[in-house]
């Protein structure tokens, strides 16, 4: 069962502190024990006992700072240069990537009265995984509760009620809502005290306020230099393939949306569309045969997965191919801050919308829809794309990219400095 393949992290005692505005970027001092966070995995106390290959698992998609071990099926598909830097990423590993960025942040005070935003290093999506697939409601809710208590006999809590704390969550918003004790998840968003506290999220639901991140798959660049590199890369690949569709057939689902594509993309044939079923590549492998798929093709199909955005249509649009959604809730409303467009009709700029109603239905051709924007509306659609992917990848540099170049961590720090008392927020 896969509840005890997470070990228990202690709830963090401490606050890391922000301050609106320090014009170097000279560190501040490390601050007390009182102020950081054991980042120690301790005993699993999940109801099942964990086994030492469990546990060891975990601690290896979760090396290297959260970017998880290097990425060597890479070899051949990325420049030779670049490959020593590529990780396989884990798609719940934000929590800890993104303590590790406020750790050295450049604005980081370890005095709370000149502050203008307070982290909380909780890792609150590593806690409830451990518990996901047990019965026990309370288990799922412990280290959240525990945490929610301590924090609320803070002084910059009782100040504020929490309006200028944040937190970073990585799951996505079903996995903290759970009402009642039935149900899925933990009920963390739900708890009092949430209320007030910005959240970033890897994945949102349409009537959460909480604001939305995004991890990258194993990209994470030292420099500004890398990514420029990287972009060259992908913006010149020849792209011979018009779209492509990676994903796991769901037969036993009544019309499975999966199930139309991947027809859809049969009907295309083998010179327009390409598909890859997850069932028939090795875990170990789906890394490298996803990007080959993605680096060939103008177009990437995205529906919706276990909630409305998979991870692959970062994963795309990372090497620099266009996503079409089909769900406008996959792309469009929750990432305003890292994808243009959102609310102002000019999603169109990066992204391609079908209905997914009308592609069941058989009233829209998606081969017909990508074929009639044409090669030269589709190559200024992927330079825009590739001109966003410094914003959605996370640098492996503990000062960020360098050279003004913002990361999707950049992005999302200056967002909640914006939203907290109009904090002024210095230039990369």
């Amino acid at each position: 069962p896969r509840a005890s393949s997470y070990p228990a992290w202690i709830t963090p005692l401490g606050l890391l502190h922000l301050l609106p505005l320090i014009p170097s970027r000279t560190r501040a001092p490390p601050a007390s024990s009182s102020s950081t966070t054991s980042r120690r995995p301790s005993t699993p106390t999940s109801s099942l006992p964990a086994t030492n290959s469990t546990v060891e698992s975990l601690c290896v998609a979760l090396s290297n700072g959260g970017f998880g071990p290097p990425a060597g099926e890479l070899a051949g598909v990325v420049p030779a240069n670049l490959l020593p830097y590529w990780y396989s990423t884990d798609q719940f590993s934000l929590e800890l990537i993104f303590h590790r960025r406020i750790l050295a942040h450049r604005c980081r005070t370890a005095d709370p009265s000149a502050a203008a935003a307070f982290y909380i290093p909780f890792y609150a999506g590593l806690s409830v995984g451990k518990h996901l697939w047990s019965g026990d409601a309370a288990s799922r809710d412990r280290d959240s509760a525990l945490l929610l208590r301590w924090i609320k006999e803070q002084s910059p809590w009782k100040r504020s009620n929490g309006s200028d704390h944040f937190i970073a969550l990585g799951r996505i918003s079903w996995d903290f809502h759970r009402s009642g004790n039935d149900g899925w998840g933990g009920s963390f968003l739900n708890m009092a005290g949430m209320e007030k506290v910005t959240r970033l999220i890897i994945e949102r639901n349409p009537s959460d306020k909480g604001r939305r991140s995004t991890v990258s798959d194993g990209v994470p660049p030292r420099t500004a230099a890398e990514v420029r590199q990287w972009q060259r890369f992908v913006l010149n690949r020849n792209r011979s393939t018009l779209f492509v569709f990676a994903g796991a057939p769901r037969p036993q689902v009544k019309d499975d949306f999966r199930g139309f594509l991947f027809k859809e993309c049969k009907r295309a044939g083998k010179g327009t569309c390409r598909s890859l079923d997850w069932w028939k590549v090795r875990r170990q492998n789906r890394s490298s045969a996803a990007m080959r798929l993605f680096l060939d093709s103008a177009f990437c199909l995205q529906p919706k997965g276990d909630s409305y955005t998979r991870r692959s249509m970062f994963d795309c649009m990372l090497v620099g191919a266009v996503p079409v959604v089909f769900w406008r809730h996959s792309a469009y409303g929750q990432y305003e801050w890292y994808l243009p467009g959102s609310g102002e009709g000019r999603e169109g700029e990066w992204s391609v919308f079908i209905d997914s109603r009308e592609v069941k239905n058989g009233t829209v051709s998606v081969k017909e829809v990508l074929e009639g924007i044409g090669e030269k509306r589709a190559r200024e659609m992927r330079e825009r794309v590739v001109e966003m992917i410094p914003r959605l990848l996370y640098a492996a540099a503990d000062e960020g990219l360098g050279e003004g170049m913002q990361d999707a961590f950049d992005v999302a720090v200056k967002g909640v400095l914006r939203r907290f008392r109009g904090a002024v927020v210095p230039a990369a």
